[in-house]
Order: structure tokens, then C-alpha cells, then sequence
């Protein structure tokens, strides 16, 4: 047994998005007798460009063992490569003057795989949420599963996340199905009412209105461009106030962050929110008719709000649906009647149970528990590959 608790747990975030689904687990682990939380902050916290969210991480209170900007001018293939690499050196440079007894990682952002990248020379073990996942249509899909093999302990959502991460060869004792952390901030948060998210952001004050939320799809930019006229053109169709969230620093984000840009400014109820906050964001799936895109957040929070989706194209392709899921092709006519379909009473109904497959919102203190548990036997970097079906000699 280690006799060294409490232990030091780096908590690796990129973005908005991770930070505010890490909470659950960061509160958990601040209140462990036996686990002290810090943070390693990069990608997109540091971007004025996307909000500068650092400032956000730092009122959070938990402290920030290091800082580093990874991101390149530019979102094509180039600016991405470029910021895997610096994020890599960044964190190596980080880790030279760090104690740490754990890299705690999330999902799938270049930036996070190429920052645990440089874990690897310092043999420090790694815990990686949301692993086992698919999104076919983005390049995504490969980090994640990269992250995986990298990792030595694996928290997963659901069980057929799990089950594929047997099948890359993780051993089963190092596999835990802790349901989705960002549910448990679901559960927890204090929601703004519709009428404090209409003068936080310039919401519809009373209204119907659509939040619409769309990344590139990176394997298919093709695809992108037309998805993204699309769902333009079932809006401009549908005529219901529309609340648009910014895409991420994916390839291609920045271009498609100008046109939704474009398109907002000719509109006078469509809304362009750079940066919600979780409380915003979640605040904003409260209240919202029905949600339009291609996010994550579509198939993981918003079953637990009773919000119907609308799933455009194959981004997400191959992540499990609650019921209140409804997954349409890149067309205009095919959007539209997804919403009709959406709204209707039946359809509603269904969204109204908030059967969610993720999980039920208790996550944080698993993972705490399991890593601290871990920690105090030993947790070794050396991994054997389980085999499922033993080959012949």
C-alpha cells in the first residue's frame, strides 16, 4: 500500500466544455480526505478569441498547478497539427516542475491527447473519462480511442463503452462505468430562470426559441458546408427565435463560426452566444423548445432536460441516443420535419420521462473514490493486453 495520500491529481482542461463537465469530479475530489485536486490549463481557456476562460477556471478556486497556450493562428490541418505539438511541449515542460500522482483526462480534444501525450516519459499514470465512445464523423473519434490505449484506468459512461474498451485489450479490472459526470451538474446546478437568461445573453424573453448548437465534422468538411446551409435554410423556414452557440477550435471552426456570424447579424431573432458557462448553456436546454446541431451535449445532457434534438449528419454517429433523439440527414426539408416532428405532443411526451442512457447523475464521487482506491494499491503504468479470445499458440 502507498503511504503517501493525499494525492496529487492533475486535472487536465482544454475548454469550456470539459471544464464544466469535469465539476462533479473536482468538487469530489476537493472534499477526498485522500486526493488533493490542481489543474493544467491550455487550448481554448487561453484564447481571447474563445472567451479566455481562464478566468472562469481560476474563480473556480481549485488551484492551477500550470498554464501553457497551445493554440495556432488558424483552424485548417496545419494550425491543428501545430497545436498538438505545442500543447505537447507545453505539458512537458509543466510536468518537469510538477509532483504529480495522476493525470486526470476527458473525451477527445487534440489538445487533451496531446498534452497526456507527455505523461508518458514521466510514467505517471492516466485516468481518462468518456472513453469507449464513437463519433465516426470526426477525427475525434481516433483521439479518444488513442487516449484509451494511453491510460490506466478507464471511466466510462455505458457499458458498451466499456465493453469496447475490452476489446482494445484494457484489462477489466481497470474499467468502471460511472455514468457521464456532467449529469451530476445537472442535477446540482441552480439554473437561471428564462427571465435572468434573457438579460444575461439577450434571450427571447418569452417565446418559443431553438438552440442551436453545430461543430465541424472533421473526417467530411464537405459536409460541413452543407450541413451548416441546411440547417440555415430549415431555420430561415421554421422562423422560430434562434439562440446559436460558437463551434469549437476545431479544423474548420473558425470558418464556420463567421458564417453562423453572418448569418445571425441579417436575422433579427437569431442570437450568437460565444460563451454560456455550463450554468448558461444548461440553463439555456432548460428553456429551449427543441435543439438543432451536431454537439455532444444533444446526445449527453439534454435527455436529462426533457429537451428534444434534432441530430444533423453523422458527427455523432455511433454514440448510444436516449429516446428524445432525432437523428436526420444534412437536408433542409428533412431538419424541418424533424422539428415538426419534435414538437408534437407524442414526441414531446417521450422527452417529458428524461430517460437518459448516460446515467443518473452520481459520477463524481466514483471516480474520486476509484482513483484514490487505485492510487492506494500501487497503480502501475505497466499494462498487459487483455485478451477477449485467447489467439492459438
Amino acid at each position: 500500500m502507498k503511504a503517501r495520500a493525499p494525492y496529487k491529481i492533475l486535472v487536465l482542461t482544454t475548454s469550456r466544455a470539459d471544464f464544466g463537465t469535469y465539476a462533479s469530479v473536482l468538487d469530489a475530489m476537493k472534499s477526498h480526505p485522500r486526493l488533493a485536486p490542481s489543474l493544467a490549463v491550455t487550448g481554448m481557456h487561453l484564447s481571447p478569441e474563445f472567451g479566455e476562460t481562464i478566468r472562469e477556471v481560476a474563480a473556480s478556486g481549485f488551484p492551477i498547478a500550470a498554464q501553457f497556450p497551445c493554440l495556432a493562428d488558424g483552424d485548417d490541418a496545419k494550425a491543428v497539427a501545430e497545436g498538438m505539438g505545442t500543447a505537447t511541449l507545453g505539458m512537458a515542460l509543466a510536468l518537469d516542475g510538477l509532483d504529480v500522482d495522476l493525470l486526470l483526462t476527458l473525451g477527445d480534444r487534440y489538445e487533451m491527447l496531446a498534452a497526456a501525450i507527455a505523461a508518458a516519459p514521466y510514467n505517471i499514470p492516466i485516468a481518462h473519462i468518456h472513453g469507449g465512445e464513437e463519433t465516426e464523423g470526426a477525427m475525434d473519434n481516433a483521439f479518444r480511442h488513442m487516449l484509451t490505449k494511453l491510460s490506466h484506468l478507464h471511466f466510462c459512461a455505458t457499458e458498451r463503452s466499456a465493453q469496447r474498451i475490452r476489446q482494445m485489450g484494457e484489462s477489466d479490472n481497470r474499467i468502471f462505468v460511472s455514468g457521464a459526470p456532467a449529469l451530476d451538474s445537472v442535477r446540482k446546478l441552480t439554473l437561471l430562470s428564462r427571465e435572468e437568461l434573457a438579460e444575461k445573453f439577450d434571450f427571447p424573453t418569452d417565446s418559443d426559441f431553438v438552440l442551436a448548437t453545430y461543430h465541424p465534422v472533421t473526417l467530411d468538411l464537405k459536409a460541413t458546408e452543407r450541413e451548416i446551409a441546411a440547417i440555415f435554410a430549415a431555420l430561415d423556414e421554421i422562423a422560430m427565435p434562434t439562440v446559436f452557440t460558437a463551434a469549437n477550435a476545431d479544423t474548420a471552426g473558425r470558418s464556420l463560426n463567421e458564417k453562423i456570424a453572418e448569418f445571425a447579424s441579417a436575422r433579427k431573432e437569431m442570437h450568437l452566444v460565444d460563451h454560456m458557462g455550463p450554468v448558461g448553456y444548461f440553463s439555456a436546454m432548460s428553456h429551449a423548445a427543441v435543439m438543432i446541431g451536431n454537439s455532444s451535449s444533444g446526445i449527453l445532457e439534454a435527455a436529462s432536460f426533457g429537451l428534444a434534438v434534432v441530430n444533423v449528419g453523422d458527427r455523432q454517429k455511433g454514440r448510444e441516443r436516449s429516446p428524445n433523439v432525432i437523428d436526420v440527414s444534412g437536408v433542409a426539408e428533412s431538419i424541418i420535419d424533424a422539428v415538426g416532428e419534435a414538437r408534437g405532443a407524442g414526441f414531446q411526451a417521450v422527452c417529458a420521462r428524461k430517460e437518459n442512457v448516460y446515467g443518473r447523475g452520481d459520477a463524481g464521487p466514483v471516480i474520486a473514490d476509484t482513483i484514490a482506491n487505485a492510487l492506494d494499491e500501487g497503480l502501475s503504468v505497466r499494462k498487459t493486453f487483455a485478451w477477449i479470445d485467447a489467439p492459438n499458440a
